[in-house]
C-alpha cells in the first residue's frame, strides 16, 4: 500500500539530487560547439575542458564520503549542492577558458558527496532487499538528468545562448538545495513517516548502531577498505564502466552533430534518447535484480552476475564503427547506456551487500567512485586526442568497448569475499546474499 511505501519519496528525492547534478554536467557537452567557437577551442582543448570538473571532483571525493559518515548526508547533500551549483553559474559568466576551467573544478568539488552521500540513504532507507532498487532510483537521476537536460540545454542555447543555459542549471541547483535540507531526515526522525514502516525499515537494514567507532575514525575505516582485494575489484570494475559514461556524456553531442550533420537542437534532441532510454530501463532492472535475489535464483552469484551481464551487453559500443543508420547507432547506444548504466548502480548496491559495518558505506562507495572516476576523467581527454589524431570516433569506441571487457572479467574474479569481514572469515568465499538478502523472503 501507498501509506507504507513512502521511503520511496526518499528515492525520488535522490533521483530528484543526482538528476540535477548530471544536468550540470551534461550542459557543457551540448553547449561545446558555441563554446569551442566563441573561444577558437581545437577537440584536444574541449578535451581537457569537459574533463575538469572530475579533477577535484576525484580530490574531494574520499574526504566527502568520511564527512558523510561523520555528519550524515542532510548537512553534507545541500552544502556541496550549493557549492557545484555556484561552480555551474560560474561556468556562465566565465570570460575565457582559464575562467571556465575553474568554475568546472568548483563543480567538481561540490559534485563529489552526490554518491557517497546517496549511498549512505540507501543504507539508512531501503531495507536489504530493496537496495537494487533503490540504487537504481539513485542512477536514474544520473540519466534523466541528461535525457531531459540535453533537449532544454538545446533548446536554452538555441534561442538564448550558451551562458544563459548554465545560469539556469545554477539556480535550480540552489533551490533544490534548499529543499533538501528543509526536508530530509532519517527514518528514525522523519515524522511523517508511518510506525509500521518505520519499523519495517529499521528491522530489514543492518543491525548497525548510529555512530560506530567506523564513523568515528574514518582513516582507519578507508585503510581496512583499501587492504581489500574485494575492494579493489569493485572500484577497477566501477572504472571499466564509467569510462564508458563519461565518454557518452562528454562526446555524445559533438559526435552526432559532426557525424550526422546535426545542428545544435537536434543533436541534443537525439543525445536524449539514449539516457532516456538508460533512466526508464534502469529503474525496471533494478526491481528485477531484486525480485531474482528474493527468489533465490541468484542467491550463489547475487548482484555481480547481474553486474557482470550488464557489463558485457553494454560491450556492444564495439559495433559501432560498423554501423551507418542514425537509428541503429541510437538503438546501440541505448543499450550501452543503459547496461552500463544498470552495472554502476549494481555494484553500489553490490558494494553495501559486501560490508559487514554499515557505518563505513560513505567511506566505500567513495573509493568505489573513486575507482570509476579515475578512468572517467581519462576518457574525454583521451577521446579528444583520438578524434585530433584520427578524424574520427572509431577508436574512442573500441577503447570503451574493451574496458567493458576488462570489467566483466574483474568483477567475477576479484569480489568473491567480504569487503570488511574479521580476519577469520578471510578465507572463505561468502555470496552476497548472506550479506544482502535472505532468499527465503
Amino acid at each position: 500500500m501507498l501509506r507504507n511505501r513512502k521511503r520511496y519519496l526518499v528515492y525520488g528525492g535522490m533521483f530528484g539530487l543526482m538528476f540535477v547534478s548530471y544536468l550540470d554536467r551534461v550542459n557543457l557537452s551540448v553547449a561545446a560547439g558555441p563554446i569551442a567557437k566563441a573561444y577558437g577551442l581545437d577537440p584536444i582543448a574541449i578535451g581537457y575542458l569537459l574533463s575538469a570538473y572530475l579533477w577535484t571532483y576525484l580530490l574531494f571525493l574520499i574526504p566527502l564520503g568520511m564527512l558523510v559518515d561523520r555528519w550524515g548526508a542532510r548537512r553534507v547533500t545541500a552544502g556541496s549542492m550549493a557549492i557545484w551549483s555556484v561552480g555551474g553559474a560560474l561556468t556562465g559568466v566565465a570570460a575565457g577558458f582559464a575562467a571556465m576551467l575553474g568554475s568546472r573544478m568548483v563543480l567538481g568539488a561540490g559534485e563529489a558527496a552526490g554518491y557517497p552521500a546517496g549511498s549512505r540513504v540507501i543504507r539508512d532507507w531501503a531495507p536489504r532487499s530493496e537496495r537494487g532498487t533503490a540504487a537504481a532510483w539513485l542512477n536514474g537521476g544520473a540519466y534523466a538528468g541528461p535525457a531531459i537536460g540535453a533537449i532544454t540545454v538545446g533548446w536554452i542555447v538555441s534561442e538564448f545562448g550558451w551562458r544563459e543555459s548554465f545560469l539556469v542549471a545554477g539556480g535550480a541547483g540552489l533551490l533544490i538545495a534548499v529543499l533538501w535540507y528543509a526536508l530530509y531526515r532519517t527514518p528514525e526522525r522523519a515524522a511523517w513517516l508511518g510506525e509500521q514502516e518505520r519499523s519495517v525499515i529499521l528491522a530489514e537494514r543492518d543491525p548497525t548502531p548510529p555512530r560506530t567507532r567506523a564513523s568515528a575514525r574514518p582513516l582507519a575505516s578507508l585503510a581496512v577498505l583499501l587492504r581489500s582485494r574485494t575492494m579493489w575489484g569493485l572500484a577497477l570494475t566501477q572504472g571499466c564502466a564509467g569510462y564508458t559514461l563519461y565518454l557518452f556524456m562528454s562526446w555524445l553531442p559533438t559526435y552526432l552533430a559532426s557525424s550526422r550533420g546535426l545542428d545544435v537542437l537536434k543533436s541534443a534532441a537525439f543525445t536524449a534518447v539514449p539516457y532516456a532510454a538508460a533512466a526508464v530501463l534502469g529503474l525496471v532492472l533494478g526491481r528485477v535484480s531484486d525480485g531474482l535475489l528474493r527468489s533465490g535464483r541468484l542467491a550463489a552469484g547475487g548482484r555481480r552476475t547481474i553486474v557482470s551481464i550488464c557489463m558485457l551487453l553494454s560491450s556492444v559500443i564495439l559495433l559501432t564503427p560498423f554501423v551507418s543508420a542514425t537509428w541503429l547507432i541510437l538503438v546501440l547506444f541505448s543499450i550501452s547506456l543503459t547496461c552500463v548504466s544498470t552495472a554502476m548502480a549494481m555494484n553500489i548496491a553490490l558494494t553495501n551487500d559486501l560490508l559487514a559495518d554499515g557505518e563505513r558505506s560513505g567511506v566505500a562507495v567513495s573509493v568505489l567512485i573513486f575507482g570509476g572516476n579515475s578512468f572517467g576523467v581519462l576518457a574525454p581527454i583521451v577521446t579528444g586526442y583520438a578524434v585530433a589524431a584520427t578524424g574520427g570516433f572509431s577508436v574512442a569506441f573500441a577503447i570503451a568497448g574493451l574496458l567493458l571487457l576488462v570489467g566483466t572479467t574483474l568483477i567475477l574474479t576479484l569480489t568473491r569475499r567480504p569487503i570488511d569481514a574479521p580476519a577469520t572469515t578471510r578465507g572463505r568465499t561468502a555470496p552476497v546474499a548472506t550479506h544482502a538478502v535472505d532468499a527465503r523472503r
